[in-house]
């Protein structure tokens, strides 16, 4: 992926979680009972759902980040126990 593509996700992504965060922000201070983003139309009832989006969109935003930077995402693994 090159450094255009990597950018303009990093942007999108950026401007998701800015979103995402506006929205939780208006919920949690209690101001609003409904926040609309676009076209969806979130409730207290999202907040959970709401916290989940902004921690991945937090992830994404990072990991492109480190790839903007020249360093590799980090890659997932699992261990075994030995005594299976």
């Amino acid at each position: 992926m090159d450094k255009v593509e990597l950018r303009a996700r990093l942007d999108f992504w950026q401007s998701a979680l800015s979103k995402l965060c506006a929205a939780y922000l208006a919920l949690v201070d209690g101001g609003v009972k409904s926040y609309v983003i676009d076209d969806r139309e979130l409730t207290r009832f999202d907040l959970p759902d709401l916290k989940d989006e902004i921690e991945d969109a937090e992830k994404k935003v990072d990991e492109l980040l480190a790839e903007l930077n020249g360093r590799k995402p980090r890659k997932a693994f699992g261990i075994v126990p030995r005594d299976w």
